[in-house]
């Protein structure tokens, strides 16, 4: 298994993409933008694209799909049923499905957004921007950030420590870490943040 982490400057965000070296196939997770790098990534490495795997429909996590739908025949997984006009694969949580031979367990995560999801795929956790290193995922008010630290607390502190996090912003992060300095998941927090909406985080 090879990951692979994208910067985009589009929305300050987080591409990844995973190869699979036992069957040759690869995925791309929250395409913000399709640059050569990626491409370059793709080809020279001989990876067959088979999958787009969406943690939530906001511009900056998804622009890059109409790019890549012109050169990769690639089927996108998602909680809605078209991101941008293309059909997707809709997921519910708990769902567990496979591709390029991957086996990617569902984390339905409402709050920052309603379509926010988690992707679990081996001892990796793709959050989106539902968890960030040291901070949850902003939302619309108070009670959608209580209602957020608590699927966040059930579905993912309850996995291992050394769980990786990879977000949609910002640096890697493991579940143990979160589990002791994320701020968003203390008590009382919703009660402290405020419910103007960060567009990035």
């Amino acid at each position: 298994m090879k990951l692979f982490l994208y910067y985009s400057f589009f929305g300050f965000s987080n591409t990844y993409f995973l190869g699979n070296d036992e069957t040759g196939e690869s995925l791309l997770i929250d395409p913000a933008e399709i640059t050569t790098t990626i491409i370059n990534q793709i080809e020279n490495k001989g990876y067959n694209l088979k999958a787009v795997l969406i943690t939530h429909n906001h511009l900056h996590h998804v622009r890059g799909i109409k790019t890549l739908l012109k050169i990769y025949p690639v089927d996108i997984f998602s909680a809605n049923a078209q991101i941008l006009g293309n059909p997707c694969h809709p997921l519910s949580d708990s769902e567990i499905f496979t591709a390029a031979g991957f086996r990617i367990e569902v984390l339905s995560m409402p709050g920052h957004s309603p379509d926010s999801i988690v992707y679990k795929i081996g001892s990796m956790l793709f959050t989106g921007d539902a968890l960030h290193a040291g901070l949850i995922g902003r939302t619309l008010s108070p009670f959608n950030s209580v209602a957020l630290a608590a699927r966040l607390r059930k579905k993912i502190l309850g996995q291992s420590d050394e769980m990786m996090i990879f977000p949609g912003h910002g640096p890697p992060s493991t579940v143990g870490t979160e589990r002791r300095f994320n701020v968003g998941l203390e008590p009382q927090y919703g009660e402290r943040v405020s419910s103007r909406y960060d567009f990035f985080v």
